[in-house]
């Protein structure tokens, strides 16, 4: 056996070096890649988006109901990356939270950010007792707040602008603007639409719109429940995004939903469809890979 080692020995060492150059270019690659990535991931009838900077910040905005997005998360990020900058967990219904619970195991995350919605449900409890466990700071988000992510990148707060401690959880949902150069995205968590008609009230008081984006990620996975027509018109996004799951039980996405944004010439993607959906930005031009 030892004789065989020995002639075979520059064979083995060969290998070892080729595997050893194949993985330092892959992590040259995987670093290198100067577009903003955001990836709507198909965890089934509940919502999941990662969003990776040019600068190799991510953030995770909610978990989907499951620990499927583990799986999902592995495609897109390098298989040695361990760490997500900031979670976001958009209000504490379980189709949100509960693959956060497998995130916040397998990975070393910064800060945690939630509206503060009061719930006594299972998994909310278990979501917080491991963010104290693990001694994750926790940041109430409100209106106004914004991540500097890089030079020409930042995800702005647009609600809750209030205390929702005793709110209904999708009422209190954070909604959330990625702006990356001259490209923009929508987050809204299951916001319905008195909420969504709220915004719009607020938008029209200011002299630059902040509801006008580019993507938007649709209220409540294409629930009738969201997607007001002021809202929409107001967002005049290119694209909506449906996180929901195929023949799920609520009838998602709406045929009221499939109408409105039809009726803007919104281009619809859904995960039910397509599975996870990933969009490249340099800033100007959104690409879907």
């Amino acid at each position: 056996m030892k004789e065989k080692i020995k002639q075979n020995f520059k064979w083995y060492f060969l290998g070892l070096l080729l595997t050893a150059t194949f993985f330092v270019w892959y992590a040259v690659f995987a670093e290198s890649d100067q577009r903003l990535t955001v990836a709507f991931l198909n965890v089934g009838q509940g919502d999941a988006i990662l969003v990776d900077t040019p600068n190799n910040q991510q953030i995770l905005i909610d978990g989907g109901p499951n620990k499927q997005v583990l799986a999902e998360l592995s495609k897109v990020l390098p298989f040695y990356d361990r760490s997500i900058d900031v979670v976001i967990a958009t209000h504490s219904d379980q189709d949100h939270i509960s693959g956060l619970l497998d995130v916040l195991e397998r990975y070393e995350v910064d800060f945690v950010m939630e509206p503060g919605v009061e719930s006594e449900t299972t998994v909310y409890k278990e979501f917080e007792k491991l963010v104290d466990e693990k001694q994750i700071k926790k940041i109430l988000a409100r209106r106004g707040m914004k991540l500097r992510l890089s030079d020409n990148a930042y995800l702005l707060i647009l609600f809750p602008d209030r205390d929702v401690l005793k709110m209904d959880t999708n009422d209190a949902s954070i909604v959330a603007k990625l702006v990356y150069g001259n490209a923009s995205f929508l987050f809204t968590g299951d916001s319905p639409k008195k909420i969504e008609g709220y915004l719009v009230s607020v938008d029209k008081n200011l002299p630059a719109g902040e509801l006008d984006v580019d993507v938007l990620k649709a209220g409540h996975h294409g629930s009738k429940t969201s997607s007001l027509e002021s809202f929409v018109e107001y967002a005049s996004p290119k694209y909506a995004i449906i996180s929901a799951g195929k023949n799920n039980r609520y009838g998602h996405p709406h045929q009221e939903v499939m109408d409105i944004l039809a009726k803007f010439g919104v281009k619809i993607l859904r995960t039910d469809l397509l599975g996870s959906i990933i969009m490249k930005s340099d800033g100007e031009n959104i690409l879907l890979k």
